[in-house]
């Protein structure tokens, strides 16, 4: 490696390194700083709720389609061949309920 460079060239290098190391240095210290640490762990704390309840949210509407397709015809009639049986069930569990909070009471 030739060092035909002038001093002034060798200085205008110092200059410039010393600038890029202070620039280096300055992002360096916004990155760790606590206001920067904690927003980035706010953002990413929201970001992953956002995603859990946009999934909750698909899971919850498909398992209600189904349900609903069930339960209910395209046009929106309800099926009572399949309504009036789970209709009983649930009125027997409910009967059952409040005959067996009667007995326990004196």
């Amino acid at each position: 490696m030739s060092d035909a460079r002038t001093p002034a060239q060798i200085e205008a290098d110092i200059v410039r390194r010393r600038e890029q190391l202070a620039e280096t240095l300055d992002e360096i210290g916004v990155r760790v700083h606590p206001k920067t640490v904690i927003g980035d762990a706010k953002a990413k704390v929201a970001e992953t709720v956002d995603r859990t309840t946009g999934r909750a949210f698909a899971a919850v509407h498909r398992t209600v389609s189904g349900v609903r397709g069930r339960f209910v015809t395209e046009d929106g009639a309800p099926r009572l061949d399949r309504v009036v049986p789970v209709a009983l069930v649930v009125v027997g569990l409910v009967g059952l309920l409040a005959v067996s909070s009667r007995k326990r009471k004196p």
